[in-house]
Formats: C-alpha cells, sequence, structure tokens
C-alpha cells in the first residue's frame, strides 16, 4: 500500500499547539484553532465533557494571568492520517508530572493555506486496545 506524504506544516502546527497553550500563549493559540473547535474530554467513567472553544482559552488566560508555572511540553506524535484538507493526529500528552498522562486525537483541517485545529478529543491513557477492539472469536472458523 503507498501511503502519500503527509504535509509537513501538520507536524509544525501540532509542535506550535503544543508549546504555546504549554506557554499560555493566548495570542498564538487563538490562531492555532479554528472558531468553531471544541474539546471533548472522555472520563474514566465514559462521561463525556464537551468544552467550547472560548471556554478552554478562558481556562488557559486564567492561569497564565494567576502566575501559574508553565505546563510541560511532554508529547509523542503516534499516528498522522490524511485525507486532502482533513488530517486526524494521535498524541500521546502528559501536562505535568502531576496530571495524568492522555490520548489527544487532533482533528486537523486546511483553511486557506494553513492547518488549524478543528476539533480535539482527549481519552485516558493508558488502557490501550492493542490493535484488537473486537472480542476474541467464540466458535472457530
Amino acid at each position: 500500500m503507498n501511503i502519500p506524504p503527509i504535509d509537513p506544516a501538520i507536524e509544525t502546527l501540532i509542535h506550535d499547539v503544543v508549546h504555546d497553550g504549554s506557554a499560555y500563549d493566548i495570542e498564538s493559540m487563538e490562531t492555532h484553532y479554528a472558531a468553531y473547535q471544541s474539546f471533548l474530554i472522555l472520563g474514566s467513567d465514559g462521561h463525556v465533557t464537551r468544552v467550547a472553544r472560548d471556554d478552554s482559552i478562558a481556562e488557559f488566560r486564567a492561569r497564565r494571568d494567576g502566575g501559574e508555572p508553565p505546563l510541560s511540553t511532554e508529547h509523542r506524535v503516534l499516528h498522522v492520517e490524511q485525507q486532502g484538507d482533513h488530517a486526524t493526529a494521535i498524541l500521546f500528552r502528559r501536562m505535568s508530572p502531576e496530571a495524568p498522562p492522555a490520548m489527544y486525537e487532533l482533528r486537523l483541517r486546511k483553511d486557506g493555506d494553513r492547518w488549524m485545529v478543528a476539533g480535539e478529543t482527549v481519552t485516558p491513557w493508558p488502557g490501550g486496545i492493542d490493535g484488537n477492539f473486537l472480542p476474541p472469536r467464540q466458535n472457530a472458523s
């Protein structure tokens, strides 16, 4: 299977999202996220919390203005898949040694000549399914 190359601007966006957010650089953050972007946060109990873009940025602004130390930039890009002007990136991310690690799914959209985060889903880590999301077969074929 021939997988087309990923736009290098996606890697740059991911780097900027992590580093600018961790430094509470609100002005830069606002350029990375689409106006309609929202966060979905999956709790360990299965409850999904939706956080609007403006509420998320307000939290980062309050942390900055309150003198909070920068967040950790610890992350690993696990996978990026691009289909035209849409892409999905899967990241391992930890905001601080005191915060639990999480898996981030960034839904990206190219708007004009630049990539932006159109949506973001945060799920607990670990607990991966190791590539098998189906239960074992009950009947041998």
